[in-house]
């Protein structure tokens, strides 16, 4: 069995919104997410999640501290999975889609409210995130 792994980064700014993109495969509905990708090799996560927020946003970030971890099967593509969000913190850049995999197609930054409203790509980490907005935390 293929076990995926992979990183999250979260950046809150000092309006609390959270940077997301809106990403969709060649097959598939477009949904938001917050930047995300896979290890690649000798990567460590934090690695993956820094170089992974470059890609889809073109901010180049710095990892503050680890939120949480995610793992799993997905039963419809038969893969396991194990994800670790990171909170990050802008260093430099301006938002630029530029992902080698042209998957990202918009990015924004999304209010508490906003996100209730928008088509979520893991509907399971739309508390997460709430939480971390309703704390107040700021990465920006």
């Amino acid at each position: 069995m293929f076990k995926w792994k992979g990183a999250s980064g979260v950046c809150i700014n000092e309006d609390n919104q959270v940077l997301m993109v809106l990403q969709a495969a060649h097959d598939e509905a477009p949904k938001w997410t917050v930047p995300s990708g896979g290890l690649e090799d000798n990567e460590t996560y934090e690695q993956c999640c820094v170089r992974e927020f470059e890609e889809e946003t073109g901010l180049k970030v710095e990892v503050i501290s680890k939120l949480q971890d995610k793992s799993g099967f997905n039963k419809e593509y038969k893969i396991e999975f194990e994800l670790q969000y990171f909170q990050v913190k802008v260093l430099s850049g301006e938002l630029t889609i530029q992902d080698p995999d042209e998957f990202i197609l918009d990015i924004g930054w999304k209010s508490i409210d906003e996100l209730d409203q928008l088509d979520i790509c893991y509907p399971e980490d739309l508390d997460f995130i709430k939480g971390l907005l309703k704390a107040g935390i700021e990465s920006h």
